[in-house]
């Protein structure tokens, strides 16, 4: 017992010395990767920096040619506006130049310049100064001058010139070789910067290796021992798990049986079981209740305390004989104070010998649904037969529309036609040859009575179906529409084809389409009071639409609905766009207008 304990406490100490060795190891590592990400960021820094001033310094050279450049583009010739405008990009480039060279060397932070800590940099400004001062001065005494008279002549201005043209030349050698410096110095830290990495990099692989030889090595032995040990530890409890298992068999067995049992009281809240000979082993509060029977009560055969009505009880005796097959259906009973219910019934055969229950019972009450179901069958019916009623109406209000409509027709002939027939007859027979002036005064109204007679029959032809209508197509018939009840009623009756639908559909889709607008103009022009009505074409690939709209007085839609007069309008309107497989939408403001809109697919025409 003592020699466990004390290999115990050796790999106790064993492994307190190789985490503190590991914990040694990873801080080494870690430091060395922090001194190198600041060595890193430092540079990136000053590189940010060097770069900054390579390109301020870079930028110098560019400054003071473009400073040149401008002065010597000033003219006598130019314009007080132009002269102006030179002045002050002289200044600014002047301004630019000046303080740049100064952030150069005293640093600038609005530049981001550092300040020039470097004496060899340092010197050549000093030699850079010989040209950038009297550059500088003469520019000073050119703007000085300019801003006391900016008309100023140019050749008052030649001294100033002069003076910077002669040092421009050993400026612009002398920032060269200063940027030069500049890239000398920087290259010269990244080459630190190189061995400071490389001696990092060294340091760390050193590290690793010796956690290779002190750590990994003796700590792989060690696990190699361990696992060793587990595997011999594997063995006995095998050895101890086959003993075990054969004590856990027959407690098994019952768990499964409670398992069934569970599985039966989770998924339904009313159930049964019997046994083989198929007397009641157990039945369920909730369908005692159901059933109005009591704990004392439940003796007998199954089928005969789930209903009283004979026939259920011989078909379930029939379902509960079906062996080895799982059966789902549902049952109608009648208990024993003559409730009808209906139950969603399944039996489960349960096939393992050691148990006493052989057949599990799981219903639902869908009573319920059932009544709701034969409620719902009967509403249907009710709707079906409104339907066939409504169906009857519209039926007839569509008779004696049509009925109206040839009275009408049949007026329009026996006002119009019929008189100037009549009149055309009289006028024939009261032609007297003998007498040649009259007789031509009477042919002269015998014409103007024929063009009138033309045009009523051409009116009245058009009422029933236009010619366009059947020749061109919907495009054509609607706009031959607005143009003549435009001129018949005097109001804006305005066609637009807006993307030039010019397809030709069939008879039956093109003339519900004409007569819906029609009604819906008429409408407009009858009810709404309009003004001004705007029929529209726009089509698709797929969808034509026709749009209808006024600027009448608008009206309530439901409220018209119900009006037998003016709904019928409405709800022919919609039968007929049913009838094409079309769809219409209605939308009306009181005071501002009604619009209209047909839809109809394309690919079903």
């Amino acid at each position: 017992m003592s020699k466990p304990k004390n290999n115990n406490i050796l790999d106790s100490v064993i492994f307190k010395k190789l985490r503190k060795l590991y914990l040694l190891a990873f801080l080494a590592i870690a430091i060395t990767i922090i001194i190198s990400q600041l060595l890193i960021q430092n540079h990136i820094s000053t590189q940010i920096n060097d770069s900054r001033v390579i390109n301020i310094a870079g930028r110098q050279r560019m400054l003071s040619q473009k400073l040149t450049k401008e002065i010597l583009f000033l003219n006598d010739s130019d314009t007080s506006d132009e002269r102006k405008e030179k002045i002050n990009q002289i200044k600014k480039t002047f301004q630019l130049w000046s303080s740049s060279h100064d952030g150069l060397i005293d640093g600038n932070q609005k530049l981001s310049l550092p300040k020039e800590s470097n004496k060899e940099i340092l010197t050549m400004f000093s030699e850079v100064a010989l040209y950038f001062s009297p550059i500088k001065k003469a520019v000073e005494n050119l703007l000085l001058k300019l801003e006391k008279d900016p008309n100023t002549s140019i050749t008052l201005l030649k001294k100033e010139t002069k003076s910077i043209l002669t040092n421009e030349t050993e400026f612009l050698n002398a920032m060269d070789v200063l940027v030069f410096k500049y890239d000398d110095i920087s290259k010269a830290k990244v080459t630190k910067l190189k061995y400071l990495e490389t001696l990092l990099l060294v340091v760390a692989l050193l590290i690793l290796a010796l956690e290779i030889l002190l750590l990994f090595r003796p700590f792989s032995i060690k696990i190699k021992d361990t696992i060793n040990d587990l595997l011999k530890t594997k063995e006995e409890a095998i050895l101890k798990t086959e003993q075990l298992n054969e004590m856990y068999i027959a407690k098994e067995e019952s768990l499964l049986e409670l398992q069934q049992l569970n599985y039966a009281i989770d998924n339904a809240v009313l159930f049964v079981s019997t046994n083989s000979e198929g007397s009641i082993l157990h039945m369920s509060k909730k369908l005692q209740n159901l059933l109005g029977l009591s704990t004392n009560t439940i003796k007998g055969a199954l089928e005969e305390l789930l209903t009283t009505d004979l026939g259920q009880q011989m078909y379930l005796k029939e379902l509960l004989k079906n062996k080895g097959r799982i059966w789902t259906g549902e049952v109608q009973i009648i208990t024993k104070d003559d409730t009808d219910l209906w139950l969603d019934m399944s039996i489960i055969p349960l096939k393992r010998v050691s148990l006493k229950q052989k057949t599990l019972i799981l219903c639902t009450d869908i009573t319920q649904r059932k009544h709701n179901e034969t409620e719902l069958e009967r509403i249907s019916k009710e709707k079906y037969q409104e339907e066939i009623e409504s169906q009857k109406i519209l039926s007839s209000k569509i008779i004696e529309a049509q009925e109206e409509e040839r009275k009408r027709i049949a007026k329009d002939i026996h006002d119009g036609i019929g008189q100037m027939l009549t009149a055309l007859k009289f006028n024939a027979e009261s032609i007297n040859l003998n007498n040649i002036e009259v007789s031509l005064k009477k042919i002269e109204n015998l014409k103007a009575l024929s063009k009138e007679i033309i045009q009523g029959v051409r009116m009245a032809t058009f009422n029933l179906v236009p010619p366009e209508l059947t020749e061109l197509g919907i495009s054509s018939a609607l706009q031959t529409l607005t143009v003549q009840l435009s001129k018949l009623t005097g109001k804006n009756i305005v066609f637009q084809n807006k993307t030039d639908f010019d397809i030709k559909l069939d008879s039956l889709t093109e003339t519900n389409l004409y007569r819906i607008t029609q009604e819906a103009v008429n409408n407009a022009i009858k009810y709404a009071k309009a003004n001004y009505i705007f029929v529209s074409i726009n089509h698709s690939s797929d969808i034509m639409s026709i749009t209808i709209a006024d600027d009448g007085i608008g009206f309530d839609i439901d409220q018209v609905k119900t009006n037998t007069e003016k709904g019928m309008g409405l709800l022919f309107m919609e039968e007929r766009i049913k009838y094409i497989n079309g769809r219409i939408f209605i939308n009306s403001v009181i005071g501002e207008g009604t619009n209209i809109t047909l839809n109809i697919k394309l690919d079903k025409i």
